[in-house]
Order: structure tokens, then sequence, then C-alpha cells
């Protein structure tokens, strides 16, 4: 298998690291979605070749209608991320937590809209990007780290679920959920790793956490 043809959403592209992941996998092959709540901010991913579309990715709503207009989808990435801390456990303040919040709601998001594609898919892959911090989390980061913390389980409990639908139908394995870890974020490195993640099986891939650099 490889990435070539398939269909891959990039939710929240318009980062660095989303118009890297997007020109990857446009270069392999694939036809690319690139999400944004701004349709200025998504031009360059589609001087790179990527379909775009104004959609908010921490919307149920907008990445519903979104997977309602697609059709088949054979890869998710949720690229929405962000970064307050400092201060300690005192300097952890409700506004750079609800500011950190976006994160985990698009991972939320995305995935409830997507799923049942991805499953019908027969190389689904659902991926986001978490961080170091959750195995070491610091006083100053503790609003960040709790966030990417919750990510990571929900994603750990989209495998499970992966897993279970297939066991139940008695079907193999087809579509695999995936955390990427990462201390500090080098688009470089992740676009390899995500035009990789149709290389594999998924069964070797379901519930991994795969640490960058």
């Amino acid at each position: 298998m490889s990435v070539a043809d398939r269909v891959v959403v990039v939710a929240g592209a318009t980062s660095a690291a989303g118009l890297t992941v997007a020109r990857a996998l446009v270069d392999a092959g694939a036809r690319v979605i690139a999400t944004g709540r701004s349709a200025e901010r998504l031009q360059p991913l589609s001087d790179v070749g990527a379909q775009v579309a104004v959609a908010d990715a921490t919307s149920f709503e907008d990445m519903s209608a979104l997977a309602a207009k697609l059709g088949p989808v054979d890869g998710v990435l949720s690229l929405v991320g962000g970064w307050r801390g400092g201060g300690g456990l005192a300097g952890q303040s409700d506004e750079d937590f609800d500011a950190l919040l976006p994160a985990l709601q698009a991972v939320r998001a995305t995935s409830r809209a997507f799923a049942s594609l991805l499953q019908a898919s027969d190389a689904g892959r659902f991926a986001i990007v978490s961080s170091t911090a959750v195995a070491r989390p610091l006083a100053g980061g503790a609003n960040y780290a709790a966030v990417k913390a919750a990510s990571e389980a929900w994603t750990h409990a989209m495998a499970q679920g992966f897993a279970k639908a297939a066991r139940d139908a008695g079907e193999p394995l087809r579509t695999a959920s995936v955390v990427f870890r990462a201390k500090a974020l080098d688009p470089e490195a992740l676009a390899p790793a995500i035009v990789g993640l149709w290389d594999g099986d998924a069964p070797a891939l379901n519930d991994r956490m795969i640490e960058l650099g």
C-alpha cells in the first residue's frame, strides 16, 4: 500500500506543519483536503496542490458537513494546536487553558465526523500530534500537558473502537488510530511520518504512540 490516490483531510492546516505535510502528501500522489477558518491563510495550501475548505476543525457541524461532501476518505490528521505556559501552577490561567482547548475539541470533532468513512476505507488512518510533555508534565506547562493527555486518551479510545468494530464484524482490522509525540514539532520530521502511515498494516499501527525526532 501507499498514500498515492488516497483522500486525506488535514484539519487545521494553516500552520507551517500543515503546509509541509500537505505538500508532502500531494507530492506522494494523495488528494489532500486542507481545512482552516481563513480563506487567505489557506491560499498557500492551495498553491501546493491541496484542495481547501473554509471550515472550523473544532466544530462537529462543520466537520460533518465536510465529510458529507467528500465521500470516501482514507485519512484524517488533526493539526489544531498552540502553546501557552509558564508561571508554575499559579500561572496556569483559565484564559490560557481555554486557548489550548481547541486542540482537544478538534480531535473530538474530526474523529466523530469522519470515523465511519475511515472505517469504510481499506486503509483508514487517523492521527494526532501530541507532546513528550504528556510523559513528564511540568508545573509551568500543566494546562498544555493536560490538553495533550486528553487528546491522546481520545485517540487511544478511537483505536479500541476500531479494533472492536472489526472484531465484532469478523473482519480484518483496516483502520488505525495513531499518536505522534514530539518534544518540539519539526514539520520536516512529521511529513514523512504521515506519508508513511499507508506503508504498514493497520494492526501494526493501531493504538501506537510514535515519537518523532
